[in-house]
Parts: C-alpha cells; sequence; structure tokens
C-alpha cells in the first residue's frame, strides 16, 4: 500500500500567529515562553490538520522562529565569531541577533531560496568548528510522536546543500562537509534512539546544474552517513526540478528513499522510464503541487501516479507534495470575498492535505473507491473550462494580432535619446528618485479606514491629492529634477495592479511567508487579463499638474507582476505575461497622452524568475524581454521609459538588460561599491544608467561627499552623459527624517560634479 507524505507545512499560522507572536517578542511586549506557547499552538494545530485529512507521514522539525537553514546554522552550532556565542545551545536572542542584525553588528545576508519567492539566510564558514548546538529537532520529534501516535519524520536541511549554499571564507566546501558530518551522524544516532522510523533530508542543491566535484561531496556525505548505528532510514528528498544531470549519482546513494517534484517538470517521469528506480529503495512522488495554489485535476493525477507505479511498486511508493506546503495560503475556506466561481477551483495548503490523501486512496483501493470526489472534480475544471471570466475572446484576439512590429520602439534609441534631450531639458547628472516615498501611520491608518468604509472615496482622494502636493513641493523645494507622487495610494506595487486588473483575485487571508515575520499575499491569475480602465493616470496627471517639472508615471512591469503572483496552468507563463503587458501598454499610452513625458515601469523579479538550470535560461529571458518591450513599445520617442531593478549582480544578464530597451535604467549600486559597474568594462552599454549613490536599507544618512564620491568611481565605467543620480530604492519603508536630508545631501553631490563638469549632457 502507497503511504500519503508531505515535505512541510506552512509555519505562520492560520491567522499570522507567529508573526503577531515574533514582532512582540522583538518588542519587549512578551517573554521568550510566551512566544514558544504560541510556536507550541501552531505546531500542534499543523500536526492535527494532517492527521484529520489522513496523512500518514507527518513532518516534523519543519516549523521555524524564522527560517529552516537558520535552523540548521543553530543546529550545528556555524554561529559566526561577531554574536559572541560561547557555545552550548543557541539562545533565541543570538539566534534572532543572526537573522536581524544587533547594535553595530551586521545580519546574515538574506537570499532568495532557489527560484521561489521565500528567502534564506546564507550561512558563514569560518574557522569555527561545527558541533551540535540545538535539541530542537529531537525536542519536536517527542513534541509531535506525542500528539500523533506514532512516529513524526523529521525535516533536515541536507548537510550538502547547507554547505553549498554558504559562504567559504577559510576552507573548501569538502573539508566543511568532513566537519559537518559528525554533527549530522549525532542527529541522525539521537533520533533513531528516539524511534524515529524516517528521517526526510532535503537536498535541493542536487537539481542545479552540479560539477562533477559537486556531485561528489554527496557521494562522501552519504556514504559516511550510512554507517551511523542505529539510524532511522533516510528520505532524500529533491525539488523544484528534475535530477537531469544527477540521475546516476542519487540513485546510487546509499539511502533508503529518494523523494522527486514530478509536477514542475516531466523529465522526472521521463527519467523514470528511461533508467528504472532502484529495487530496493522507496520513492517519494511529489505529484500534488507545493507552489501553486489552483485545485488538482485528480484524474490527471491518477494517471500520473499509475505512470510511476509502472516502475515502483506501490507498497514503495509515498504519494506527497512536490515540496513543501510553505509556499502556500494555509486555508481557502478563510476567504470570504472570493466568488463561487473562482473558489472552487483553489487549493490552498490545507485542501492540498485532502487532495493528496484522497488520491493514495484511489491508488491504493482503486478509482471506483474515491468517484464521488473525481466526478465533483470533473464538474469543478468543466465549469471553469466554460467560464466567460476565465476566457475572454478579445484578449485572445488581441494577441493573436501581435506582430514583430509589436514589440519595438518606432526608433533606436541614438535616436530617442536626442528628442528626449530636447523635450525635458534635463541637466547633466539628472536627480530623481525611483518611486516610493514614506507611508507614515498616518497614511496607513487612513487607507485601512477607507477600506473599511469608515470614510469616502471623497475623502480619501482629497487626502491622497493633500499627500502628493506635499512631496511635489518638497521635492521641488530641494531642486530634485524628476519627481515623483509618492505612491501614498499603493499598499504593495503587484497588489495595487492586480486589485484593477480584470482576470484578478485578491485575497484577504492568503499570506505566505517571505522571510522572517515578513508576509505576502501574491495575487492571483485565474484569467485573461486586461484592463477595464485607467489605472493611475488621474493621479500622476494631477502631480503633474502641480509642477514644471517632469512627473514620472509608474507601474509595475509584467514580468514582476507575473512573478509575484500565483499564475493560471492552463496557458503559458509567456501568453500570461503577454498580456499583462497589453494591459500595461494600454495604461502606457494613456499615461502619454495625459502629458506624462518620463514612465518608469519597474522590473526587480525579472532575475527572480530565471530558471535553476542554466540552459533554460535563454528561453524566459526570451519572452520576458519581449513583455516588457511590449509594454513600452507604444510611446513616441521623445516619451522616455525608464525602469527599476533590484539586483545585487546582473554581468549574466547583461544582454538582457540591454535588449529591454529602456532608455534608463536604475539599479541598485551603493552596497557593492560600484562592483555591480564592472560589467561595462567589457559590454559598451550606450543608453542611460542610474546607480544607486546610497543605500535605502540603511537608516544613516549619507554624505554629499562620500555620494560624490562614488559617482566619481561611476563615470570610470560610465560617460558623464549616461549617469543619473537616484537612491538604490524606492524610500517607502524609511522616515521622513532620515529621505529628505538624504536626498537634499544627494542633490548637493549631483550639483558638485556638475559644477566640475559644466557642459550639456550629450
Amino acid at each position: 500500500m502507497a503511504k500519503s507524505s508531505i515535505l512541510g507545512y506552512p509555519r505562520i499560522g492560520k491567522h499570522r500567529e507567529l508573526k503577531k507572536a515574533v514582532e512582540a517578542f522583538w518588542a519587549g511586549k512578551i517573554d521568550e515562553e510566551a512566544l514558544q506557547s504560541t510556536a507550541r499552538d501552531i505546531r500542534r494545530s499543523a500536526w492535527e490538520h494532517q492527521t484529520t485529512a489522513g496523512i500518514d507521514l507527518i513532518p516534523c522539525n519543519d516549523f521555524s522562529f524564522y527560517d529552516q537553514v537558520l535552523e540548521t546554522i543553530c543546529l550545528t552550532g556555524l554561529v559566526p565569531e561577531r554574536f559572541g556565542h560561547q557555545g552550548g545551545n543557541v539562545s533565541i536572542q543570538t539566534y534572532f541577533n543572526m537573522a536581524r542584525g544587533a547594535s553595530e553588528v551586521a545580519a546574515l545576508e538574506l537570499t532568495k531560496w532557489f527560484d521561489t519567492n521565500y528567502h534564506y539566510l546564507v550561512p558563514e564558514f569560518n574557522a569555527g568548528s561545527p558541533s551540535l548546538s540545538s535539541s530542537k529537532p529531537f525536542d519536536e520529534f517527542a513534541e509531535c510522536t506525542a500528539q500523533i501516535g506514532r512516529a513524526g519524520k523529521p525535516v533536515l536541511v541536507g548537510p550538502v546543500t547547507f554547505v553549498l549554499l554558504g559562504k567559504h571564507h577559510t576552507k573548501p566546501a569538502e573539508a566543511h562537509l568532513r566537519e559537518l558530518i559528525p554533527v549530522y551522524a549525532e542527529v541522525l544516532k539521537q533520533l533513531g534512539q528516539a524511534g524515529a522510523e524516517w528521517v526526510q533530508i532535503d537536498e535541493p542543491a542536487l537539481v542545479q546544474d552540479r560539477t562533477a566535484e559537486e556531485l561528489a561531496l554527496f557521494d562522501l556525505a552519504y556514504g559516511l552517513l550510512a554507517d551511523v548505528a542505529g539510524r532511522p532510514s533516510l528520505m532524500l528528498q529533491t525539488y523544484f526540478e528534475s535530477l537531469n544531470g544527477s540521475w546516476d549519482t542519487v540513485t546510487g546513494l546509499p539511502v533508503e528513499g529518494i523523494g522527486l517534484d514530478f509536477v514542475r517538470t516531466p523529465d522526472n517521469l521521463r527519467l523514470l522510464g528511461e533508467r528504472g528506480f532502484p529495487a530496493e529503495k522507496v520513492l517519494g512522488a511529489g505529484v500534488i503541487n507545493g507552489r501553486n495554489i489552483w485545485r488538482a485535476n485528480l484524474t490527471k493525477t491518477l494517471d500520473l501516479l499509475d505512470r510511476i507505479a509502472g516502475s515502483v511498486e506501490p507498497d514503495r511508493l509515498w504519494v506527497q507534495s512536490s515540496c513543501s506546503l510553505l509556499h502556500l495560503p494555509h486555508d481557502v475556506e478563510l476567504e470570504n470575498s472570493l466568488d463561487d466561481e473562482i473558489k472552487p477551483l483553489l487549493a490552498f495548503a490545507e485542501q492540498r492535505l485532502t487532495e493528496i490523501a484522497t488520491v493514495t486512496r484511489g491508488l491504493n483501493e482503486g478509482r471506483a473507491a474515491i468517484q464521488d470526489a473525481i466526478d465533483a472534480n470533473v464538474e469543478i475544471f468543466q465549469r471553469a473550462l466554460d467560464s466567460s471570466r476565465i476566457h475572454h475572446a478579445p484578449v485572445s484576439e488581441r494577441l493573436a494580432s501581435l506582430t514583430e512590429e509589436s514589440f519595438n520602439r518606432p526608433s533606436p534609441f541614438a535616436e530617442r535619446i536626442r528628442t528626449q534631450e530636447q523635450s525635458l531639458g534635463l541637466p547633466l547628472y539628472p536627480t530623481t528618485t525611483i518611486g516610493s516615498f514614506p507611508q507614515t501611520r498616518d497614511v496607513r491608518t487612513m487607507r485601512a479606514r477607507w477600506k473599511k468604509g469608515s470614510i469616502s472615496d471623497q475623502e480619501y482622494q482629497t487626502y491622497i491629492r493633500e499627500q502628493i502636493q506635499e512631496v511635489i513641493r518638497r521635492q521641488e523645494e530641494i531642486d530634485l529634477d524628476v519627481l515623483v507622487h509618492g505612491e501614498f495610494e499603493r499598499t504593495d506595487m503587484v497588489e495595487f495592479f492586480a486589485d484593477q486588473l480584470a482576470g484578478f483575485a485578491v485575497t484577504e487571508q492568503g499570506w505566505v511567508q517571505s522571510y522572517g515575520s515578513r508576509c505576502v499575499r501574491p495575487p492571483i491569475i485565474y484569467g485573461d487579463v486586461y484592463r477595464p480602465e485607467p489605472m493611475t493616470v488621474d493621479t500622476i496627471a494631477y502631480a503633474q499638474s502641480l509642477s514644471n517639472r517632469p512627473v514620472k508615471g509608474m507601474l509595475t512591469g509584467p514580468v514582476t507582476i507575473l512573478n509575484w503572483s500565483f499564475v493560471r496552468e492552463d496557458i503559458a507563463r509567456k501568453d500570461v505575461a503577454n498580456q499583462i503587458a497589453l494591459a500595461l501598454q494600454d495604461e502606457v499610452r494613456d499615461l502619454e497622452s495625459a502629458g506624462i513625458k518620463v514612465i518608469q515601469i519597474d522590473e526587480p523579479a525579472l532575475r527572480e524568475g530565471l530558471p535553476l538550470r542554466r540552459a533554460d535560461w535563454d528561453a524566459y529571458l526570451d519572452w520576458a524581454v519581449r513583455a516588457f518591450r511590449l509594454s513600452s513599445s507604444s510611446v513616441a520617442d521623445g516619451t522616455q521609459i525608464h525602469t527599476h531593478m533590484c539586483y545585487s549582480e546582473f554581468n549574466d544578464i547583461i544582454e538582457a538588460i540591454a535588449a529591454l530597451d529602456a532608455d534608463v535604467i536604475s539599479i541598485e549600486n551603493s552596497r557593492s561599491h560600484s562592483e555591480l559597474l564592472e560589467v561595462f568594462t567589457t559590454h559598451r552599454y550606450e543608453r542611460q544608467i542610474g546607480p544607486g549613490v546610497y543605500d535605502v536599507h540603511s537608516a544613516q544618512i549619507p554624505e554629499a561627499g562620500a555620494m560624490e564620491e562614488l559617482l566619481d568611481r561611476v563615470r570610470t565605467y560610465l560617460d558623464a552623459g549616461q549617469i543619473w543620480v537616484n537612491p538604490d530604492c524606492g524610500l517607502k519603508t524609511r522616515g521622513n527624517a532620515e529621505v529628505w536630508p538624504s536626498l537634499e545631501h544627494m542633490v548637493q553631490a549631483a550639483k558638485a560634479l556638475r559644477d566640475r563638469q559644466p557642459v550639456a549632457a550629450s
């Protein structure tokens, strides 16, 4: 008989209880015991839901106050020296100091977990020796086992993935791995003694491009761990991609089970059919999507399981999620505003449990045993197929009518820039900001009152216009060259547009952890996307009416909207991107018609969508770049298109960035000390660029001299006429007391450079 399992469960709580408790602890409003009590309640609820749904193998140690990689840093005692850890179990204060930093002590670096929108803390491997420094896996195993009445399935970040994700300052990866293995061996030994039968050990690094030397690390690690006396069986778990390039390595490892993702790519199914599967091992078949929120098609899932069962006997099969359900909201039944046409199509984490248990039963007992569920499922998909809300014929017709000219500006940049210089009349080193200004408590309170109906639309719009008046006045006062309206009406750069575009739904409780206590609510793209009416034109036109200086139109780009949403699966992602691009194109046209001469289309998530394997990059970048160009291609030569990107590096995608054909790009640069610009020594970039001159993530007010020095370094890479002067990123999360002095100093730095080179931009 096949068994059911999941790889992990959301840990923020149904109503973000963890976020509230953690932030209260940080603020000193609750003590550690109250924080731990909330954590126990969240774990208890998660295990109860899984037990009720009928999940056989229930994970434990998948909970974290902040991040599972940080838990592994604590488990192995690899606390960087600057945090003052003196040995023994890592305290909760040291734990959070690593995550958030402390006075004069920098936090660990935060970066994306593979190609998801979750972020992990990067381990730092230094001269210190690993040692077992946490009892968390054992405590939570005991807690889970006591509750469910059988052994839980502890989850660990695998040692090789842990090493490969880290920074190595003193030794090669193999040396660090050899030092880590005794700690992992001790963990497995103690879990075995406590009664654990299986341990899920996550090695997602296996799905990336790996060298022979890196693959050899897996042989080394699991060869040593296999010899641990009394250890539990090991389920080596992969997800997010296939084992192309590492199948033989993985299937040859001395582990008792291997978990594969059969949702994200067809390659694992192909490899299973071509290469077969070791007769002595258990296969964890990830057949229910752990990353998207669309209800599973039960018939297709059972067909897939039948094909898998052709290579692996059912009693050696675990039916499970494709990855941890961490990436999904908790429960679709909490959504009261989703209508009856869309809601039945959705399955959040709690619904995924039912789906996994249902298809496992169908595999074990035959489809007749779950026929009622199959019939209801078929009806849901048939209704979607016939829905005019999902399928909007004019959108399909418009896509079909696109030609190559649809993706290109009328003239090349060299011609456009001359027209723009005459139209805009900007000085050398023009100054601007990225878009948003601080959203004070007053702004947030007024928005909340408006959403609750406590104030009228007119009262709210009057308030927003007052904020715009003030921010325009102050920008003029400090002599910025290109102004913005401040984005006071926007909560989130994607949700704002999702609220106004057809084909999108926005949830009330669809929260997903991004990192630590930060949660996001990704919009849902359920149908064809189009713009029913202008979204920003009135607001931007009003802002422009207040000044003779250019005011930027501010839009979020099609690829970022796509990558930060839950996307429909019935059509290709590139087609969804083009639908969004056409909706934005309509907005761009209307902004231009309203007299807006500078329009910024932000794409901070362009790089985030890169596939895990390098061989797949070109195909993604091709359609992503074309979507951006489609959104911006309709304007006249005199209208200047800007874009903003928050990348720590872009050397490897510089050709794609150039292909966007934006007139001006602004980038994150200040923290890299202009190292980001090294690419321009080998790649001639003809367009204009605004390398961020100060770090908006720091509360420190930068001095004009420091920014002037940074701009001098920039001038070694770019011509003076190419350079814009701007902060690294938006100013939404900063305070006015920091923002205005920083911007004044920035303007002073730009003027100092102009005084040293008093010529017209060219």
